[in-house]
């Protein structure tokens, strides 16, 4: 499924030639290079030998061999010490370096805005959140998005110039003023003034395959050595939809209608000059749960239900994110359940996000989550998947009252098919910054070939 990737060489920070001495991270074409790195990846602090990996991948030795010179030339993976082997001398280990390169999620979400960085291993190494208003305006909400992306930056530039690039722990902000008005805290201004994003290292454009990125013209530097700063691959966007994901075009999203046909993505490269994807927030979530190994085997399918302040979902089917042809799948919310019901904010009536919604708003969490079941059964019954997950703030706020609602009506429909083993339903990990991570994730994914979960 394709994906493409804005980042105008030339941005508002100087063009992407201007870093040099690195490696570009969105262009390892090869599909074997991006097959290693997936290994590198799982192996952790531990490592794996190069003889592992040529028995993993089905490489030969010495493709094995070349590939991970190429890796370590790059700043991407360190030998790591020696394990003992059966026979001969002592197998050398290698390692990924993690912070080789980073990653920004934002999620837009109707009210708030959350945003991490995360680096190459989908840790997370700096986090922000700001309120968000979602009508504020186009430019008003493309430039507040815009400033916290480069206070993030900046706040990992931080964190790696003071050599704490062997941590893991986070440093958490929470902004002080709303995400889309125009007077953005001092913080996220000296980042743009220092030019942030160029000094980490500014993408350009590309477009993802199956195997791999493809790239554009642009240099961005790994860890190389004493003062050279990692790489940011670029920024994944998630808010609700729909939306155009292979193009980054916004449509009618709900409950703000201005938004239609605006070219998100390219708007955002433009004003950050690096790379941006722009995916749904629960298909971000859904990207994110299904590389963390949510659902338990690679092949697996499952549902990922969003409710906060609407209602959507992300479905995972065979081990890969699902969009559909027009990357409009799971508008859940948007099925009707009642004819000539109360009216929606989609133009509709009698909505599951519609019901749900004004249940949690009188209090009745009990028939919220009756008519969340009522949809999740539907998914089950049309998709045959292995697991519900549940997850965004509503759901936080009573965990129970929902996973037990949704898997009561789960559990019915299957003693009505004669089935002794319903679809088991569980509140999803990550939390409230589980979109934000899997928007990250949206460039990361693809550098280890893993572009769809």
């Amino acid at each position: 499924m394709d994906r493409t990737y804005a980042g105008p060489v030339g941005g508002r920070h100087g063009g992407a030639g201007s870093a040099t001495g690195g490696v570009n991270l969105l262009g390892l074409r090869s599909h074997n290079a991006a097959l290693v790195l997936d290994l590198l990846r799982s192996a952790g602090v531990d490592g794996i030998s190069r003889l592992e990996l040529a028995e993993r991948t089905g490489l030969t030795p010495q493709a094995v061999s070349k590939i991970t010179a190429r890796l370590r030339a790059d700043g991407l993976a360190v030998e790591a010490g020696h394990r003992a082997s059966t026979g001969g001398k002592p197998r050398t280990v290698l390692r990924l370096v993690p912070d080789a390169g980073h990653a920004v999620g934002l999620h837009l979400d109707r009210d708030e805005l959350r945003a991490v960085l995360c680096d190459l291993t989908g840790a997370v190494v700096a986090e922000r959140r700001a309120p968000l208003d979602l009508g504020a305006g186009r430019e008003a909400v493309v430039e507040g998005a815009a400033r916290e992306a480069e206070a993030l930056i900046a706040a990992g530039r931080a964190r790696f110039s003071a050599g704490a690039g062997a941590g893991v722990g986070a440093a958490v902000a929470d902004a002080p003023h709303a995400a889309g008005a125009a007077d953005a805290a001092g913080a996220a201004d000296a980042a743009h003034a220092a030019g942030a994003a160029d000094a980490m290292g500014a993408t350009g454009a590309g477009v993802a395959t199956g195997a791999g990125v493809v790239a554009g013209a642009a240099v961005a530097p790994a860890v190389l050595g004493p003062g050279v700063a990692p790489a940011v691959l670029g920024v994944g966007v998630a808010l609700p939809g729909p939306l155009d994901h292979r193009h980054g075009v916004l449509h009618r999203v709900t409950g703000f209608p201005e938004w239609d046909g605006f070219p998100l993505r390219d708007a955002l490269a433009r004003r950050l000059g690096m790379p941006v994807v722009v995916d749904k927030d629960t298909n971000a979530a859904a990207l994110g749960l299904a590389l963390g190994g949510a659902a338990g085997g690679a092949h697996s399918s499952f549902a990922y239900l969003h409710l906060g302040t609407g209602l959507g979902a992300g479905l995972v089917v065979g081990g890969a994110v699902h969009r559909g042809a027009r990357t409009g799948a799971g508008e859940f919310g948007h099925q009707v359940v009642q004819l000539d019901g109360p009216p929606c904010e989609c133009g509709d009536r009698g909505c599951i996000e519609a019901l749900c919604l004004a249940a949690v708003a009188r209090g009745d969490v009990a028939e919220a989550a009756r008519v969340l079941g009522a949809g999740a059964a539907n998914l089950a019954g049309l998709l045959d998947i292995d697991l519900v997950l549940l997850g965004g703030r509503t759901v936080a706020a009573h965990p129970e009252a929902f996973t037990g609602g949704v898997a009561a009506v789960l559990g019915a429909r299957a003693r009505r098919e004669g089935s002794t083993a319903p679809v088991p339903v569980r509140v999803a990990p990550g939390g409230a910054r589980g979109v934000a991570e899997g928007a990250a994730q949206l460039l990361l994914a693809p550098l280890f070939g893993r572009a769809e979960g």
